[in-house]
């Protein structure tokens, strides 16, 4: 099952949301997609989601009720999340994820694993303070001076930077090795990698 859409989606899952977050975030991605229960935050917000996809174990029949069952996509198997579900499944330009920063830690972790291992996915987890998003092998940010640039390796990779305080040129990054935590623009930003696997988390006012 895909469901291809051809404006941006906001996805929204069950973890903290915002006051206001959803109005603002479907000003700039305008398809709703729910993750299991991230529909009740639609709902509870007024809104019916496009597409509800998930195993459904956090979603009541009360809530299934109030959807229309085409819209309704279970996915039973156990061995990936709700959210790596939506992603697999979810073909658009831009997908933005509201609602999978901020509870449970396990969970999140999970959510930046499946960000570096589809990264023909182009989405980005919004968090209360911050975004995040797999690196492309090449991006420039419109970063403004002071601005922070964090790198988070979740492979081995090197890169190229232009624009930050601390450059990047010769540093081999991974998860049990250096990584590059609170680097500051200068200006615009211009990033290229070697391979996939670097997360690039910025503030969320980028």
């Amino acid at each position: 099952m895909r469901l291809s859409f051809d404006t941006p989606v906001t996805l929204l899952g069950a973890g903290p949301i915002l006051p206001g977050d959803i109005e603002e975030i479907l000003a700039i991605a305008p398809v709703l997609v729910a993750a299991d229960g991230g529909a009740i935050a639609a709902l509870s917000a007024g809104y019916v989601p496009e597409a509800v996809i998930g195993d459904f174990d956090s979603l009541s029949a009360e809530f299934r009720h109030s959807i229309p069952s085409d819209r309704l996509h279970h996915v039973a198997e156990q061995d990936t999340t709700d959210f790596e579900k939506c992603l697999h499944r979810i073909s658009a330009p831009l997908t933005v994820a509201l609602g999978f920063t901020g509870r449970r830690l396990d969970h999140e972790l999970a959510v930046y694993n499946a960000l570096v291992r589809y990264p023909d996915r182009r989405c980005i987890v919004l968090g209360s303070d911050d975004l995040a998003f797999a690196a492309p092998s090449e991006i420039t940010l419109a970063m403004r001076p002071a601005d922070r640039v964090s790198l988070f390796p979740m492979a081995e990779v090197t890169g190229h930077s232009e624009g930050l305080r601390w450059p990047i040129e010769g540093l081999r990054f991974a998860p049990s090795g250096r990584v590059g935590t609170s680097n500051v623009a200068t200006g615009p930003v211009r990033l290229s990698f070697d391979g996939p696997g670097m997360l690039i988390i910025l503030p969320r006012g980028a």
